[in-house]
């Protein structure tokens, strides 16, 4: 099955995707997205990942990473 430009499942032909919609719109078939149109899973996932990247880094890492990121966003301003 082709998959849509967010990895979505969707069907490959038209009639498959007028089907689809019709299921959609009836509430026949739940849409897995948020309201933003983000996969709620991956929205899970990414929330999670950052807690765990800062967790596990030390204060010295998150502040050499802090002014390399503060050191390049002055340089553009100049």
């Amino acid at each position: 099955m082709p998959k849509g430009p967010k990895g979505e499942k969707r069907p490959g032909d038209v009639i498959g995707a007028a089907v689809m919609v019709a299921r959609i719109a009836t509430g026949e078939v739940k849409e897995k997205t948020t309201d933003d149109g983000k996969d709620a899973a991956a929205v899970a996932l990414g929330r999670k990942g950052g807690k765990a990247r800062a967790k596990a880094m030390t204060p010295e890492k998150r502040a050499e990473i802090a002014k390399k990121a503060a050191h390049v966003r002055w340089k553009a301003r100049d």
